[in-house]
């Protein structure tokens, strides 16, 4: 059988897609912050279009432009709120450890106090004064990463206000871009596409507002167990394990060491209660808060949700660990959508305004 040569022109199709898919992924490497400021604003504006939706549904004569502004207002107002609730007493902290500094340094360097007794023991002392040298060194080494850490706080409030103002947008012309998307398609899969579409709206919105709850508990919780025990700087501390507590599985585990470990630098007590305190909160978190919180938004086997947090993980760090679950519990939404409508059983998942009445089950597609 004589081979037929290939055609010039399906080898020049096949070079011009290996250069598209080159340069697409090159685009995507130059812009992947913007992309990733838009995945989060995206999120953001899915957990509030329902906010946006119940404020222009309930005020008369309410248009999308100014309910859409209401609730970013109100938004804004409340995370003003928290973050002024937060820094009063995190500045007062931090004035007393700046005057407490100088003490501390020196009680360390002659061995007193909790810190100093902790560095006798550890013979942490004796390794500072056999490497006095390298340390200087290295001290002097840190202008670099200091002004890096300007620039990076820099570009965190830019990107801060850019993922807003992209919120903002993404809420307000989210329905005209919808409905302009699903006129491209008949009617039924227009209507498959929007339940599918409110079932993941449900799964973020519910996982965001649950996790930010439980966190917010986590904190406070803290804070109280902390001042308790008297160790000092509880709100600072408390404040971390509030936020490490975002991340799924790994980040209430974090927020606990560190607790763990300042409280045990206080006094060995005070580290045995923030220890106890810390084990019966993981059970009541685990067991209690988020199977109430989240059972309704997000169900996920913890094998799926452990492998989905690190392979998101690895693929965009932190990011990539807080969005791992509802980007999941979405992928599931679709997974069991396209399964359901192959084995002939449509899925029915309510939207607005067609949701079975109270007392009578749906009826059946």
């Amino acid at each position: 059988m004589q081979s037929r040569p290939v055609p010039v022109r399906t080898i020049l199709t096949v070079i011009g897609l290996v250069l598209a898919t080159y340069l697409a992924l090159e685009l995507v490497v130059q812009v992947r912050r913007v992309l990733v400021w838009t995945v989060v604003a995206l999120f953001f504006a899915v957990a509030l279009y329902p906010a946006v939706d119940l404020v222009e549904r309930r005020l008369p004569r309410c248009r999308r432009a100014v309910a859409t502004l209401l609730v970013f207002l109100v938004t804004a107002v409340v995370l003003a709120g928290l973050v002024a609730l937060f820094v009063t007493p995190l500045a007062q902290e931090g004035s007393r450890l700046a005057a407490r500094l100088p003490g501390l340094i020196e009680d360390a360097r002659a061995g007193r106090g909790p810190i100093g007794d902790l560095l006798e023991r550890t013979h942490a002392l004796k390794y500072v004064r056999e490497h006095r040298g390298q340390i200087r060194n290295f001290a002097t080494g840190l202008g670099t990463p200091a002004l890096a850490f300007v620039r990076g706080a820099a570009t965190t409030v830019a990107g801060s206000l850019t993922i807003f103002v992209l919120a903002y947008l993404m809420a307000l012309e989210g329905p005209k871009v919808v409905d302009g998307t699903l006129a491209l398609v008949d009617e039924p899969s227009a209507a498959r596409i929007r339940r599918v579409g409110a079932a993941c709206a449900r799964t973020v919105t519910g996982y965001l507002t649950g996790n930010l709850l439980i966190s917010l508990i986590c904190g406070l919780l803290t804070y109280a167990a902390l001042r308790v025990a008297g160790v000092p700087f509880a709100g600072l501390i408390a404040l971390f394990v509030a936020i490490a507590d975002l991340i799924p599985l790994v980040g209430a585990t974090l927020g606990a060491v560190v607790a763990g470990l300042a409280a045990f630098v206080h006094s060995v007590p005070a580290g045995i209660g923030v220890v106890v305190f810390f084990i019966v909160y993981q059970q009541l978190e685990n067991h209690l808060l988020q199977p109430v919180i989240l059972s309704r938004t997000v169900q996920l086997n913890p094998l799926t949700v452990l492998l989905a947090i690190l392979i998101a993980a690895e693929l965009a760090g932190i990011l990539g660990a807080l969005l791992a679950i509802p980007v999941a519990g979405m992928i599931k939404v679709v997974l069991q959508d396209i399964w359901e409508h192959r084995g002939g059983r449509p899925l029915r998942l309510p939207m607005r305004g067609d949701d079975a009445p109270s007392g009578r089950p749906a009826q059946k597609e």
